[in-house]
């Protein structure tokens, strides 16, 4: 059991853990040191099935020999349209293998997105999760004539499929294996002939500004990051993973299955988006990387069930978090902890804080880690007040993932932490935007020389489109992005994102993009967190047929103006939102004005809803 006051336990490690210059090279010494150990597990129908090294090895050189049979060459790109599965990571690894070049594409894209993305990245070879995936693929592959095959993880339902040019993975390695028996050599020489210096992924942004852009990375930059991952973030082969975030999002590929397969730490897989809450709790991860907005909704989930407690615990969990808070704010102003105030925050977990962190999954975590968005201070303290250190990690796609880190012995809320030993981060002094260079940097824009120009200057300096400060202690402070900043009619300077990130604090709201640039006052367009809110109607008899009702209930807007009005406590007059609008259709990330990452896209969101908008400043 963890304690706050004593933060030894994760302290990071500098040393070399695996050696390898490429991510092939880095794997296939992983294997020969690990073999029998187990590496991944993956619940199915019920069932948790382990994959050891060994396995994983296994369907990885099939996997690959069966590429190399289909003539897949050195350079060329494959794509992997899939949810977080192991299969995801054995034919990440297989690409990689052959010399190739894996991307990742959402599996929330509509087809015309798959057409773009395996068009600008000349995809020859195609990986699908299941027939709804490979349904997308079939619709734009009369465009897409450098697409040579098509290979589908489940085959479930698609037995009756007569088609050349789409095969089940298993039929893949079926292949791999014949193709091996002939070859057996060619594997292991396309694994020494990749170099450093070559590019490995494409991982492509957003697309919030735009179409989304292939950002390429090579060997040499992943090895180094991965590694310098290890000097951030305390994790060993002892430890226990959750992976669930996209893996063609650079947070889940590098934090998650690179550096898991750097350390050995164990990958655990859900189930399936849908089952996170119920799947966490069952692998209890020792090491947690989530995004605020899955922070936010384990938070909303112990709220929700507290009020549904009955007094004698309310009063536990209340004496209880308020003894968490007097330990964590001597732990932030770095004072010692007295024996006494020990004793009941030990009694404090025992009482109610464990029960919380049951609820949520995290009672083995020995800390979280945050990045990939903005967080509310307010969560991290809360989090901290549990017992379990939360640290904020922030980069972006093109740092290869975290530039910056909280340590854990400096906790900071609020603050994304000092410049990561591996680069080197300051701000511009002109523009205040943060700028970070290193051997993490990537190598630029696939087919957009002149982004690439945009983005690293002549002097090696990503710039990061991110406005911040620095503190006196080097830890650094994102005040908002360049293109975000707001200034009213009345000439007030204005950063939405603390706003927003006060509001989805909030357990009822799940986004918000607060709107002002150039008007007389501040509104807001949030999106509720619909079972939450649901639930609330529900307890209170509140009467809807539909989500759209849901919204326009009078104590549905009530309940979200008292959340505002609770924000606004915090802020000058100047900075108060005046008014608001719910957004009364349910998105999700199929629809436009989401990200793959399920964050509210701003500027289409304030051109789609302009009406609403305009109706708010009449």
């Amino acid at each position: 059991m963890s304690n706050l006051w004593d933060l030894s336990h994760i302290q990071p490690n500098p040393s070399v853990v695996m050696p390898g210059d490429t991510i092939p090279a880095m794997f296939w010494n992983a294997v020969e040191k690990r073999g029998p150990n187990v590496w991944m597990r993956q619940k199915k129908l019920g069932i948790w099935r382990s994959w050891t090294w060994d396995q994983t090895a296994t369907a990885v050189r099939e996997i690959a020999g069966g590429l190399m049979a289909l003539g897949f060459a050195p350079g060329q790109t494959a794509s992997i349209l899939s949810n977080t599965v192991i299969e995801w990571v054995l034919t990440d690894l297989a690409v990689l293998s052959c010399g190739g070049v894996a991307n990742g594409i959402y599996p929330t894209d509509a087809a015309s997105q798959v057409h773009y993305l395996c068009e600008d990245s000349s995809t020859t070879v195609l990986f699908a999760e299941d027939d709804e995936q490979l349904d997308k693929a079939l619709e734009v592959r009369p465009q897409l004539p450098k697409l040579k095959k098509i290979v589908v993880f489940d085959m479930e339902g698609l037995r009756g499929l007569d088609d050349p040019d789409v095969m089940g993975l298993d039929a893949l390695r079926t292949l791999g294996r014949d193709y091996l028996a002939k070859h057996p050599q060619e594997l292991t020489q396309r694994v020494k002939a990749c170099k450093s210096e070559d590019l490995a992924i494409l991982v492509y942004t957003s697309g919030t500004t735009g179409k989304p852009k292939g950002a390429m990375h090579s060997h040499k930059g992943l090895v180094y990051t991965v590694r310098g991952y290890n000097t951030l973030v305390a994790q060993t082969d002892a430890d226990e993973r959750m992976c669930f975030l996209p893996l063609c999002h650079i947070a889940e590929r590098l934090g998650g299955q690179y550096h898991a397969l750097y350390t050995g730490a164990k990958l655990n897989f859900v189930e399936n988006p849908e089952t996170v809450p119920e799947n966490v709790r069952e692998i209890s991860p020792t090491v947690f990387t989530a995004v605020p907005r899955v922070w936010e909704k384990f938070y909303s989930g112990v709220m929700i069930a507290l009020k549904e407690a009955g007094p004698l615990q309310q009063a536990a969990y209340g004496w209880g978090i308020g003894v968490g808070h007097q330990i964590a704010d001597k732990v932030l102003a770095g004072q010692p902890v007295d024996g006494l105030l020990k004793f009941k925050f030990t009694l404090a977990r025992w009482l109610a804080l464990n029960n919380a962190r049951k609820l949520i999954g995290i009672h083995r975590a020995r800390f979280c880690v945050t990045g990939a968005a903005p967080i509310s201070p307010d969560l991290v303290r809360w989090y901290l007040a549990l017992g379990v250190p939360m640290l904020e990690v922030w980069g972006m796609t093109e740092s290869c993932g975290a530039a910056t880190g909280v340590p854990a012995n400096r906790i900071k809320p609020g603050s994304i932490g000092p410049a990561a030993g591996y680069n080197e981060v300051k701000i511009d002094p002109a523009t205040g935007e943060i700028l970070v260079r290193g051997g993490n940097v990537f190598m630029g824009y696939l087919n957009q020389p002149e982004k690439t120009a945009e983005t690293i200057d002549a002097d090696g300096w990503l710039h990061t489109g991110d406005v911040g400060l620095m503190d006196e202690d080097g830890y650094f402070r994102i005040t908002d992005r360049m293109k975000d900043i707001i200034i009213t009619a009345g000439g007030k300077n204005v950063t939405p994102s603390e706003l927003e990130n006060d509001l989805k604090f909030s357990p009822y709201i799940t986004d918000a993009v607060v709107i002002g640039d150039k008007l007389p006052y501040l509104t807001v367009i949030i999106m509720i967190d619909q079972d939450n809110v649901e639930k609330y109607a529900q307890d209170r008899d509140v009467p809807f047929s539909n989500y759209a009702s849901l919204t326009r209930s009078p104590q549905v807007q009530e309940l979200i103006q008292s959340e505002i009005d609770r924000v606004n406590k915090k802020f000058a007059r100047v900075e108060q939102i005046k008014k608001f609008f719910l957004l009364d259709t349910q998105l999700s990330a199929e629809d436009e004005e989401l990200t793959p990452t399920m964050k509210l896209k701003r500027k289409l969101v304030q051109t789609k809803y302009a009406p609403q908008i305009e109706a708010m400043y009449r």
